[in-house]
């Protein structure tokens, strides 16, 4: 394992729902989980279908200790625990967060609820790893790991949902899922937890001129994100959350005009693989 390289891994980038077929390939068809490693430590992002081969490139590597952080949990983001492999092995610690349903529902609640009868043939009950679930109140700084800083932000999306700036090294990666922003206007708490960020995981679902039927949605604009990079003086830029219906070829166009109005930009796919090399004595 790389100790002075923050990792970051996409196992699913695809919105709403999970796509298959030929014209999906390039880009992949999981809905949302992202990886970081910040050096030996793991933290998984939302539980989307992409949590499925996430799980089996743990147990490859020997990783069995490692946070699960949720930004909400509409079904894109939780729909794949699951099926999640390393949950139903007894020697495997996950510490699950959130915080979206602060004041109304616990995590352990969220899980269970879940993972129960009718919607899942047995509760949460037959999971043998060591579960422990702990919450949190946006604005929040967590700190999961020695060395691991976590600032935690609300999103606007219907339900709620959190936006999360990772601090490790001397690097700093946002995920930012699942938010709609206004007409003309930059969303103060998105511009605090991307300011001077190496990488903004941003909501591309939809194009500007898509927006104009899409209000009340909870998703955000390839244009937006760019914005919001420029004015917060973030360098890098991965749009995520892929509208289902977007194709290949309608992702490469798409991604062709977020690098020419913003050269650190682009268009996430199922199993890419970033590394950042970090100062392990830096602070920002």
């Amino acid at each position: 394992m790389d100790d002075d390289v923050f990792l970051v891994r996409f196992w699913g980038v695809r919105g709403s729902i999970s796509v298959s077929g030929p014209e999906f390939s390039r880009y992949g068809g999981n809905t949302i989980c992202i990886e970081m490693r910040c050096g030996k430590h793991t933290l998984l992002f939302d539980a989307g279908s992409g949590i499925r081969p996430a799980g089996w490139a743990l147990r490859a590597s020997g990783v069995n200790d490692f946070d699960l952080l949720f930004t909400h949990c509409h079904y894109d983001h939780i729909i794949g625990l699951p099926s999640f492999a390393p949950i139903y092995d007894r020697s495997v610690k996950v510490t699950l967060w959130s915080g979206h349903l602060a004041g109304r529902m616990t995590t352990r609640q969220m899980v269970d609820e879940f993972m129960r009868p009718p919607w899942f043939p047995v509760k949460m009950d037959v999971c043998k790893a060591s579960l422990d679930c702990r919450d949190f109140v946006s604005g929040d700084v967590l700190r999961p790991r020695e060395g691991v800083v976590v600032r935690t932000g609300s999103l606007f999306h219907p339900g709620g949902c959190i936006g999360y700036r990772v601090e490790w090294g001397g690097r700093v990666v946002a995920v930012i899922t699942d938010t709609e922003h206004e007409p003309d206007k930059l969303d103060q708490a998105v511009l605090d937890l991307i300011e001077d960020a190496d990488l903004v995981i941003y909501d591309c679902t939809y194009t500007e001129e898509e927006m104009e039927r899409r209000r009340g949605n909870g998703h955000s604009t390839w244009q937006q994100g760019v914005k919001l990079c420029e004015a917060a003086g973030a360098r890098g830029l991965a749009l995520i959350h892929h509208d289902p219906t977007r194709t290949d070829e309608e992702l490469d166009e798409i991604e062709k005009l977020a690098k020419d109005r913003f050269a650190g930009a682009f268009a996430a796919r199922d199993g890419q693989t970033l590394k950042f090399p970090v100062s392990l004595h830096k602070k920002r």
